[in-house]
């Protein structure tokens, strides 16, 4: 299994204050890897210094250059509230997953079109193309900007919780698909869900400015202690649940 991405000593702030400090991790091939820890711990800093958008404080970030090309990172943020007022069509969306490779003042191709509808039609919400972003619901508008993060036919996939603006009817669902996607795409996700997820994911990065990998998809909450990382595992039957202790 290669590695796509190494980090070395990685240090990141904002305003000089530190949110990640010295952390060493990397990404193989072939990995769905977790990210989880508390609120203000760091987990979506980790992302934005693996995209490039924010610069680290000391350390590097070594890319596989012949697996990691500008487009084959796939990026998935936290959406907001405007994100989903803004007046454009589910197609449009997708289709502005590819002004990374194109630039923004290019015009798509026919052919853009046709990946745009491809990857519609494997999400399946293909019939939601012309659609306004604002009319959806919450699973149908976590499909169209995961629609998004594919169009560039990534090698990587990473994804900032993904399952905030989704009802429960939809998100056992979402989450198979990111399973199947798993076959031929590397995912990093950051979830507070960490009962739900532990179904899906092959191993866990627990992150509070620090950063400890667990090689599994299975974690209980000694380890999580171990990793100072406050979460504590509660399950009543087969539904699971997290709570986050006070930190």
């Amino acid at each position: 299994m290669s590695t796509l991405i190494e980090l070395k000593n990685i240090s990141a702030s904002y305003n000089g204050d530190p949110v990640l400090e010295n952390v060493n991790f990397s990404i193989r091939e072939g990995d769905f890897i977790g990210v989880i820890g508390p609120n203000g711990g760091g987990k979506t800093t980790l992302l934005k210094v693996i995209l490039g958008l924010i610069k680290p404080t000391a350390g590097e970030v070594v890319y596989n250059r012949e697996k990691l090309k500008k487009n084959r990172i796939g990026y998935l943020p936290q959406i907001a509230e405007g994100d989903i007022n803004f007046p454009v069509s589910v197609k449009d969306v997708v289709l502005s997953g590819l002004m990374i490779i194109k630039g923004h003042s290019a015009r798509m191709s026919s052919e853009d079109r046709k990946k745009a509808d491809y990857v519609l039609q494997e999400l399946g919400i293909h019939h939601l193309s012309n659609k306004s972003l604002n009319k959806l619901s919450g699973g149908e508008l976590q499909r169209a900007y995961l629609c998004r993060a594919l169009i560039g036919s990534p090698k990587l996939l990473l994804l900032d919780e993904p399952g905030n603006f989704v009802d429960t009817s939809f998100e056992q669902g979402f989450y198979e698909i990111l399973k199947d996607l798993n076959e031929t795409v590397t995912i990093m996700m950051v979830s507070h869900d960490v009962g739900t997820i532990s179904t899906y994911v092959k191993s866990f990065a627990c992150v509070n400015r620090k950063l400890h990998y667990h090689d599994s998809g299975r974690i209980t909450t000694e380890q999580l202690k171990a990793y100072d990382c406050p979460i504590q595992l509660i399950a009543h039957g087969d539904v699971p649940h997290t709570v986050l202790k006070r930190h």
